[in-house]
């Protein structure tokens, strides 16, 4: 069994590689639109890996990432509104009748203050929470409740404070950075290869860590919390870790985000944008951290294509989705890979071994 996982492992590492080389040749081969979406998809695919984490491999369900990433995006928004507004006011200030800059503004005048908050603040916002909920062993549909409810606040706040955020239009009407035009076909490029990296930068260190005894301990309370306490472990802080965690990748994906589209609003933080990033890891298959990947991607580029063709007929998909996955498809793409590998050797197309007691790897 030993040299098959090696061999399986082997080809798995060199699919993947032959996937991450097609990635970096992708600007060669296509439209700047389409490397445009591309990117995005890969930024959303950080979100998705970040809450993969905490439900996948915490067992904890959060539908309240679309605070973290609008956080996140906020933050680097009002970096670039700032820059594009030189010394004036945002336009949406003076529009609602403010005469001079909120202070909690002006820390935003500084890229490197705006990237490390666009992180920090949705971490700290996700350690704060999981600290109060994980410590009074608040879990399962209550938890989930509570971050439906941090959604519904959070919207609600930034809508109604317009002369702070721009209220359900968002903050847009910037167009640069650093001098370099956002949608240039040079920064498009750049853009890509950069949200590319930290994809794969981020893939790695996740997958370190889920194979570590942190990652071991993590999923030993998903699965038994009450054994794990008993051998000595902080199931709470183990969770509230990994939620903040959780929530400063969303934040990275936010800003990475905005850098691609050039908006953010309170619409793509709400309910339905925190469900579909549910979807996305459940259709890739969840606690499998390249499934999280897979699923962003494929189900961001349905959206696209469908939306396309039919404006008014993605909802009625997601929700076919949604029901799909939960009754037939329960371990996702992911999980149907596997259970055809696993078909294929018991049809003699794989050579049958001994059953080893080594711990496959997470790709």
């Amino acid at each position: 069994m030993s040299a098959l996982l090696k061999s399986g492992s082997l080809k798995t590492r060199i699919i993947w590689a032959v996937v991450l080389i097609l990635m970096c040749l992708a600007p060669l081969i296509s439209t700047e639109f389409r490397l445009s979406l591309l990117a995005k998809f890969l930024a959303l695919a950080i979100l998705a890996i970040g809450l993969d984490l905490i439900w996948g491999y915490g067992g904890v369900l959060s539908l309240g990432h679309g605070v973290f990433f609008g956080l996140g995006g906020y933050a680097m928004a009002m970096y670039l509104k700032l820059q594009a507004s030189g010394t004036s006011l945002p336009d949406f200030m003076g529009w609602s009748g403010l005469s001079g800059l909120p202070w909690f503004w002006e820390p935003f005048r500084s890229f490197p203050v705006a990237l490390i908050l666009g992180i920090a603040l949705p971490a700290l916002l996700a350690f704060v929470l999981g600290w109060f909920t994980f410590r009074n062993r608040i879990t399962g549909v209550y938890f989930t409740i509570l971050t439906q409810a941090l959604v519904l606040i959070t919207v609600t706040l930034f809508i109604g404070k317009q002369e702070w955020t721009g209220g359900t239009n968002g903050i847009t009407g910037y167009n640069s950075i650093f001098g370099f035009t956002l949608h240039s076909a040079g920064t498009t490029i750049v853009l890509y290869y950069i949200t590319l990296a930290i994809l794969v930068l981020t893939y790695l260190l996740c997958r370190r860590m889920v194979n570590s005894r942190f990652g071991q301990v993590l999923e030993a309370s998903r699965d038994g919390e009450n054994r794990v306490r008993f051998l000595g472990y902080d199931p709470a802080g183990y969770k509230t870790l990994t939620f903040a965690l959780s929530g400063a990748l969303a934040g990275i994906a936010g800003m990475l985000f905005v850098l691609q589209v050039g908006i953010i609003s309170p619409s793509m933080m709400g309910i339905v944008p925190s469900i579909e990033m549910v979807l996305w890891v459940a259709l890739g298959g969840r606690g499998t951290l390249i499934g999280a990947v897979i699923g962003a991607v494929v189900l961001n580029a349905a959206k696209t294509g469908i939306s396309e063709a039919y404006p008014e007929g993605w909802l009625f998909v997601l929700g076919g989705l949604f029901v799909t996955v939960v009754l037939f498809v329960p371990h996702g793409l992911v999980g149907v890979y596997r259970n055809v590998v696993r078909l294929l050797k018991r049809r003699g197309e794989v050579v049958h071994v001994p059953v080893s007691k080594e711990k496959p790897e997470v790709y």
